[in-house]
Order: structure tokens, then sequence, then C-alpha cells
């Protein structure tokens, strides 16, 4: 099994921790359908459709602001979902032979979805995907407030396949991204003790893709080629200040013009190509190539005017232009043997080189001062291959025993053009680091309903690049499922070990997590489940910065976390006309139990004048629970009720700027025409 990066297995327990703020299924739509799921025949076709029309509704008591960036569901009429199916009765329709139509939060729901496809057998088949997403972040506990975030994100793609089931395929394709809103900043003018200032923005993004491939199947072989072209561009422009006072209206420092742009513009086309061969029962070969030249233009052009902290008129003006490419080359070669049925050898040989290679030109001018121009040059390289072998022995069906070995080799390079004078200076620097690690594991199916797995991780790395990087590691995976008719038990537990240490650092990680879910049908119509997670995460990073303009270079902080998450569900329906669901999803960071922000019960950091700082952000007690419950009731064949509410509670517990709770329902009528 293959384990995760050091800063990959963090963002996963992060991300466990938001799912259920901002990625819990809402109470809305209704799963129920109206109308029949076998729908109605009409002519040649048989049509399928159920359309939810309905009203939000939403009270807010706290931060509101945070409330918007985990949830933001607003009031007003929605089109809460929709589906429509037409199907060719026969496979022969004249124009088509299939439509399906989806949507999703239609009418101005933060976040809205509709995908449609149309198909004709044998000659043609269209899939289009469009997706909109408001986010709002006011960032209240950065800057004091002053950053701030609301866009608007569109995400449309365009897929047309030429002769879908045969075995010479044609594809076209189309993808855009773009991002539009305003922010607000803060930045330092005129010097490095000058005052902060807040600033606006007008977002401005937007992404394209085109993209053109085959497929072709022949005998044993199957060969997959794309050619596509990606065109970025960021306009986003800066305008004046929101505050020309600052963040310290004592000193004499302001700021009461500012203009900046800085438009970056880029293009990389792209080769992909995919090969599986069949070439006997007992060996299977496959191969993945992706090769893309990425190119950037950009220019940062700012100017700014006012009066610097002595009250002096100062106005300032910065360049940057330049160009990059960045070309970028991965290849997979997979070769799977399966000499019999107890036995399959894969290994997998792996590469990969990106570099990125430019100019920069940066020039100031600062009145009453001479210009001041630095050229520099950079190029960086990193090359990455790797191997792995992995065996799998089943003696008996009802056991199975695997293991593999894989290593990897990393080298960076850079190179630095310290001047342009004849003869040029470079400055060359290159590190290599190699990586070992090896697994084992059994599966075991000792009784019908009962399947055991475990698997066992180590870890060496001779020298890693980052201090938090994977160095000495060791990871355990274990996972039990029982399944019977009415009963479906489950749990699964994880733990990862690492130790790194550098010249100035010394890192070490743990963490852990246990899960358990179950799920109980007593009867037709009746369902329960159940689940309780708990993830522990333990680090310990040395630090080194400056206080009091003098350099610290040997303290250490500790973060902790230790998060609990319980949810639970039922599902009843009565006589096929009422349909009730209720639950609830509960999450607790209990951290190390203190009581206040200022409590350091590690006892690791040694400086006074910044223990109270770092003793703070060690540990994040949070506490955030939400029931709902939702009751469709069928009116008539093609008419259901629907009712909804759910309620979000979130707090904090040493800094309440962010607590808030909120309710949110909706009343809505699905039918089918």
């Amino acid at each position: 099994m293959r384990r995760l990066p050091l800063y990959l297995h963090v963002a996963a327990v992060s991300l466990l921790f938001c799912l259920p703020l901002g990625a819990q299924p809402v109470v809305a739509p209704t799963p129920q359908q109206a109308g029949s799921p076998r729908g109605d025949n009409l002519g040649d076709y048989n049509i399928t459709n159920s359309w939810e029309v309905g009203y939000r509704f939403h009270s807010v008591d706290g931060n509101e602001g945070k409330y918007r960036s985990d949830v933001n569901f607003g009031n007003g009429i929605r089109l809460l979902g929709g589906a429509m199916g037409i199907h060719s009765r026969d496979g022969k329709g004249k124009w088509f032979d299939e439509i399906l139509l989806d949507l999703r939060g239609i009418g101005n729901d933060p976040y809205q979805f509709s995908s449609f496809r149309a198909q004709k057998n044998s000659l043609y088949r269209y899939d289009l995907v469009w997706r909109s997403s408001e986010y709002y972040n006011p960032a209240l506990t950065l800057s004091g407030g002053n950053h701030f975030l609301a866009t608007n994100r569109q995400l449309q793609d365009h897929d047309l396949t030429l002769m879908p089931q045969s075995k010479l395929r044609f594809r076209l394709g189309y993808s855009g991204n773009t991002q539009s809103g305003s922010g607000l900043w803060t930045g330092q003018w005129f010097d490095s003790r000058g005052d902060e200032f807040s600033y606006l923005s007008n977002i401005r993004r937007s992404q394209r893709e085109y993209r053109i491939g085959g497929d072709l199947e022949w005998r044993k072989l199957k060969l997959s080629v794309t050619r596509g072209w990606e065109l970025f561009k960021d306009d986003t422009r800066f305008g004046d200040s929101a505050v020309p006072a600052g963040a310290n209206p004592a000193d004499r420092n302001t700021l009461t013009f500012l203009r900046r742009d800085e438009p970056l513009h880029g293009r990389t086309p792209y080769w992909r190509a995919h090969l599986h061969s069949d070439l006997s029962q007992v060996f299977i070969i496959q191969g993945k190539f992706t090769h893309s030249d990425g190119h950037r233009d950009f220019i940062y052009d700012e100017f700014a005017r006012g009066t610097d902290r002595l009250g002096s008129e100062r106005n300032r003006q910065i360049l940057v232009s330049g160009s990059g490419r960045r070309p970028v080359t991965t290849g997979y070669l997979t070769l799977t043997w399966r000499p019999n049925p107890k036995w399959t050898f894969t290994n997998q040989t792996g590469y990969h080189h990106s570099r990125m290679e430019g100019d920069r030109r940066y020039s100031e001018l600062n009145n009453g001062t001479a210009g001041l121009a630095v050229v520099a040059f950079q190029n960086l390289g990193i090359r990455n291959w790797s191997n792995a072998s992995e065996a799998n022995w089943q003696p008996w069906k009802r056991a199975g025993f695997f293991g593999n070995y894989q290593v990897s080799s990393r080298r960076i390079r850079s190179v630095e053009l310290v001047d342009l004078e004849l003869p040029a200076r470079t400055n060359p620097n290159e590190q290599t680091n190699l990586m070992k690690a090896g697994t084992a594991g059994f599966r075991l199916q000792p009784l019908n309903p009962l399947r055991i797995s475990f698997s066992a991780e180590v870890g060496r790395n001779d020298r890693p690049f980052y201090p938090v990087s994977d160095k000495n590691y060791h990871a355990l995976n274990a996972r039990l499922q029982y399944r019977v008719a009415k009963y479906n038990l489950s749990t699964d537990y994880r733990s990862f070990n690492n130790t790194n240490s550098a010249s100035l650092f010394v890192h070490s990680s743990t963490g852990r997590s246990w899960a358990a879910n179950g799920g109980w049908t007593p009867r037709a119509g009746v369902q329960f489940d159940a689940g309780y997670s708990y993830i522990h995460l333990d680090t310990l990073t040395g630090l080194a910065y400056f206080a009091n303009f003098d350099l610290v270079e040997r303290d250490r902080s500790r973060y902790l976390s230790n998060l609990h998450t319980l949810h639970a569900g039922v599902q009843v329906q009565l006589r096929k006309r009422v349909d009730f669901y209720g639950g609830f999803v509960n999450t607790r960071d209990r951290a190390d139990g203190r009581t206040t922000a200022a409590g350091d019960s590690s006892g690791f950091l040694t400086t006074p004048d910044t223990v109270s700082l770092f003793a703070a952000a060690q540990v994040f007690p949070v506490a955030y629970h939400s029931p709902l419950a939702r009751l469709s009731v069928l009116m008539h064949r093609n008419v259901r009720l629907n009712v909804g509410w759910q309620f979000y509670d979130y707090s904090e517990k040493f800094l309440r700027l962010q607590d808030y709770t909120a309710h949110t329902g909706y009343v809505s009528l699905s039918y089918s025409f």
C-alpha cells in the first residue's frame, strides 16, 4: 500500500475536519423523485423526469461571515433539483438514442451544477458539465480583518466523441475556468519600517483548454493519445488604498494613491498517451506518457504615492517583467505477470522531470534617489525516478499475502546568474536524496461475512529536502469488515510516525486514526447508520525566528490535535408514501484539554517574549454539530411535498470571533410531467 507524503497526510487530517463544515450533504434537494422510475412511453422513446422547485430560508446568529464561508445558503426560490432522461426504446432513434439532464441548485444557490449528455449509438456522444461556486471568506483572524475575498468561479467541460462504440474513436474537448470578484489585501509602504495599508483588487482570472485525441483498439492492444493546449490569463488589478491613514493612525505614514497592474499570461501545450496491452493471459503491459511545455509572460507595474514615516513626500515606481518556461515530462511503465492463479507479480518504473527556466528584470525608482536595477536569471530542475516491485500470493481462497519494495531517487539542480558582466558568474547548486520503503501485509476471510486486512510499511530517506519531509518513518494499517443481510459493520485503524532532523531543525510527527461504521436494516423501509472516528496528530518542530532583533534558533513548537467525530442517521418509509430522514454530525477537537490559550502544557518553548504567542497556536480546540431532518410525502403519482431543516453550530474555545449558529431549511414540490 502506497503511503501518502507527510504534507498530504496533514492535509487529509485537515480535510476530514473540514468535511462536516463545508462538504456535509445538505438537507436539499430531496433524493426521492416524483413520477414512475420506469417512466412513460412517448412514440419511440421512454421519458423519465423529476423536478423539485422550492423556497430556501435561513437565519444566522453570530458571525455571518464565517457562516457564509462554511455554508453560504441564502433565501429565495430555487430549482433545487431536476433530472430528465429520454431513451430510445429500440436503440435506433432518428437523431439521438439517449438524452440525460441533471440540475442542482439553479437560481442563485451558491453552489450550482448541471450536466447534459446526448448520444447516438455508433455515431456520437456529447457530454457537458457546468458548475458555479460562490466563494466568500472574510478572514477575520488575519491582519485584523483587513483581508477579504468574494469571488465567483465558473467551470465548464465539453467533450465530443465520434463513433463511441467502435474500436477507433475520435475525441474533441474544451474546458473553461473563470474567477471574478473582489478582494481586500494589505501591504507595507514605503520602507521596511513603514505602515501597513489596505487596498482593493478587481480579480479577473481565466483558463481555457482545447484538446483533440483518439482511441484505438486492435486485437489485444489499446492506445489512447491526446493533444491539448491550455491558455491562462490573470488580469487582476489593484486600486486605491481603502484606508489612507494605514493601520497605525498615530504615525505620519500615508498612502494617497496606488495603482498596480500585474498581468500574467501563459500557454501550455501538452501530449498525453496511454498504452494497454494484454499480450497473453499471464502477461500485461501498461504505459503512460505525458509532456507539457509551459510558457509564462508577466509584468509587475506599481506606482504608489504618499508620505513616509517621517512625513516626507514619497512616490515609488516598481517595474518587474520577464518570461518563463517550464517543460515537464513524466512516464510510467507497469508490467504484470500472473504465472498461475496463486501468484501475481507487478513492477512499475516511473520517471518525472520538470524544469523552470526564464529571466526576470527588476527596477525600482524613488524620487530624489538614483534608480536601482537588478537583473537575475535562475534555472531550477527536478528529476525523479522510482521503481516499485510487488508480489501477491493467495495460497488459499480465504487467505492472501502481499509485499512490495520501492526505491525513488530525486535530484534537484539550480543555477543562478549572479551578474551579466563578462565573464558571467553563476552559482550552481545540486542536492540528491534516495528513499527506500517496504510494505508487507495479509488479507483473511475466516468466515464468509468477515474480512480482515493488515499492512505495515517502513521507509528511510537519506537526505530529506525539507525539515518536515519524511525521513525515518513507519506506518500501520488495519481493517475489519463484517457484512450479513441486515448488518454491515467495519472498523479501520491507521498510524504514522516520522522523525526528521536537519542542521537547524528537528521534526517529528505522530498520527493515528481509528474509525468504526455500522448499518442496520431491520426490515424493508427502515435503515439505521452510525459511525465514529478519532484522529490524533502530534507534531514537534524546531523554530528559528527573530525576536527583538535577535535570532532565536533553538526553540521548538508542538501542535496537538485530538479530533472526535460522531454521526448517525435513520431513514424510514411508511406505506410507500411518506419518507423521513433524520441525522446529525458532531465534531469536536479537544486538543490537550487546556482551558486558556496562553497555557503551555508542552514546556518546549524557551524564549519568554514569545511563549504566549506560540503557545496559543499549539492547539485549536473547536466544536461543531449539525442535526438535520427531511420529510417527503407522495401527494400524487407525479407530485411530492418536501420539507427540510438543518441546524449549524460552530464554536471555538479560545477565540470567539467566528462562532455562529444558523438555521437553514426549505419547502418544495417535486413533480413529473
